[in-house]
């Protein structure tokens, strides 16, 4: 089971103090964020794409390439690679160098993103938002896989005798997640191709998630990748801890209340109630959190939003002391004595590689 947070990236006023972080801040707070995930000992650190205010990451791989350079055990990630908007090209470029410079520490999530704008902005239309999302990702997959391509498609030039490089780390590409908060057009693409299926179900209540969980589970099956129960997923989460829950919730409350996604809508109340949300103590998120699993089955990776809404770089990094700390190795033991053996752990570029290994040897028997 892996454990981990994502950013989103966002440039808020703290409610608490009026003040706002430049651009230069935030971007340094991230990076100091992601070196704190390792020290604490947690597994991945996720960024966002975005390409507007009041957000900041609009190019991950250089952020994730800085973050390399000063972590050895990180899992380096995105929590939405707009794969509509970027060129699969770039991609393929881009994340075969992450491989090399993070030694193989390294896999993404693809997704269409919830900005309508940055479509033209990119020179995409927002009503091929589906068909853009399965062919560029079909061309990517490729463009990792093939040494030489040839291509033809509908929203790209084609392309002729092509080579992506540098080639991937190892000859194993990046592991993709296919993130989605509504489409079963995006989980049927990921059962498609035996991929992870990432349901960030901080936002919505969960009975809309196991509808698309479940759908994902019963296709990878299909597909035969193997069992439903053996489908790869990971869950998005949300908490602010102290060690008494009072706390908690009173320091929180105006963050939530101002937050610039889900704030001046439903209370603080409703949202830890319909959403996966927990403001509390160390034991109140180890309980919540516990009730994912069976919401929605075993599942591979766990990420929390932590740094959000204008939270101080002091306080998150409190919050990730908790987290580590007194969290996420009760949530580990117990999550992993649950899960029946055959249920694979996320993928990683060593078993992929080690894969590989096996059924190259398998081949010359």
């Amino acid at each position: 089971m892996q454990f981990g947070i994502f950013t989103v990236g966002d440039v808020t006023t703290d409610p608490a103090t009026g003040t706002t972080p430049s651009e230069h801040e935030r971007i340094k707070a991230m990076v100091r964020i992601a070196l704190k995930a390792e020290e604490v000992g947690l597994d991945v650190f996720a960024t966002g794409e975005h390409h507007n205010p009041p957000f900041v990451p609009s190019s991950p791989t250089t952020m994730l390439g800085h973050i390399a350079a000063q972590t050895s055990k990180l899992i380096l990630s995105t929590s939405t690679t707009l794969i509509t908007t970027n060129d699969p090209v770039k991609i393929a470029e881009d994340f075969a160098m992450l491989q090399h410079l993070a030694d193989g520490r390294v896999d993404l999530m693809m997704g269409r993103g919830n900005t309508g704008p940055v479509y033209p902005w990119f020179g995409e239309d927002i009503r091929q938002g589906i068909p853009l999302a399965i062919e560029k990702y079909a061309l990517l997959r490729r463009l990792w896989r093939e040494d030489v391509v040839d291509w033809e498609g509908k929203f790209r030039t084609p392309l002729q005798g092509f080579t992506s490089t540098p080639r991937p780390l190892d000859d194993v590409p990046p592991f993709v997640w296919h993130g989605s908060i509504r489409s079963p057009e995006i989980a049927e693409q990921a059962a498609f191709y035996g991929d992870g299926f990432f349901a960030n179900h901080i936002f919505w209540p969960k009975e809309h998630f196991q509808q698309l969980i479940a759908f994902y589970r019963q296709r990878f099956e299909h597909y035969g990748h193997g069992a439903a129960d053996q489908a790869i997923v990971g869950l998005g989460g949300q908490a602010f801890i102290r060690p008494k829950s009072q706390d908690a919730w009173t320091e929180f409350r105006p963050y939530f209340d101002n937050a610039p996604v889900y704030g001046h809508g439903p209370s603080l109340e409703e949202f830890t109630d319909q959403t996966p949300l927990t403001v509390g103590s160390p034991q109140e998120v180890i309980d919540k959190t516990l009730t994912f699993r069976e919401h929605f089955g075993d599942y591979q990776r766990q990420l929390f939003l932590m740094d959000h809404a204008g939270l101080p770089l002091k306080t998150v990094l409190e919050q990730l002391d908790l987290l580590g700390e007194h969290v996420v190795p009760v949530l580990r033991k117990e999550l992993d004595a649950m899960r029946p053996s055959h249920v694979p752990d996320a993928p990683t570029h060593e078993s992929l590689k080690a894969s590989k290994d096996a059924a190259l040897v398998g081949s010359q028997a």
